[in-house]
């Protein structure tokens, strides 16, 4: 097989396609069927960015001007929904007004129930290509 750096141009590579899942069956459309969520794949840089605005700088407990670096995971999640969701549009006032809330990552988490929520989060780092983390735990095991 000759090397070749063709097949890693932008133009040649293939994209992930936005696809559509049933987030939940609460969401019922004029014709009495669930309504499909859009979600989209994001880029590594983009992951990255997301998960760095979710380090937080903690006091280290009886270590006086000492701090460690905190994971906020929910927040990552949350914002990683909103990042992801293509249709409902998260960011529609209407939308966050009929919640009682102000803002995309408060809105997907008034709209979901918490079992929802976390089927959600598996369909976006599925599309996403991240391992599940249950096959996380069955590697570590073995």
């Amino acid at each position: 097989m000759a090397k070749s750096l063709s097949a890693f141009m932008a133009q040649n590579a293939k994209k992930v396609e936005n696809r559509k899942i049933v987030a939940s069956t609460r969401f019922v459309g004029e014709d009495g069927k669930p309504m499909e969520w859009e979600i989209a794949c994001i880029t590594a840089g983009e992951n990255q960015k997301i998960r760095k605005s979710c380090m937080r700088s903690v006091p280290v407990s009886g270590k006086r001007g000492q701090y460690t670096q905190e994971f906020d995971n929910a927040g990552y999640q949350a914002k990683l929904a909103v990042r992801c969701t293509v249709f409902p549009d998260l960011n529609d006032a209407e939308l966050q007004e009929s919640y009682g809330v102000m803002g995309a990552e408060q809105l997907i988490s008034a709209m979901l129930t918490g079992g929802e929520f976390d089927e959600y989060i598996s369909a976006l780092l599925d599309l996403n290509g991240f391992t599940d983390m249950g096959d996380l735990v069955d590697e570590a095991k073995n």
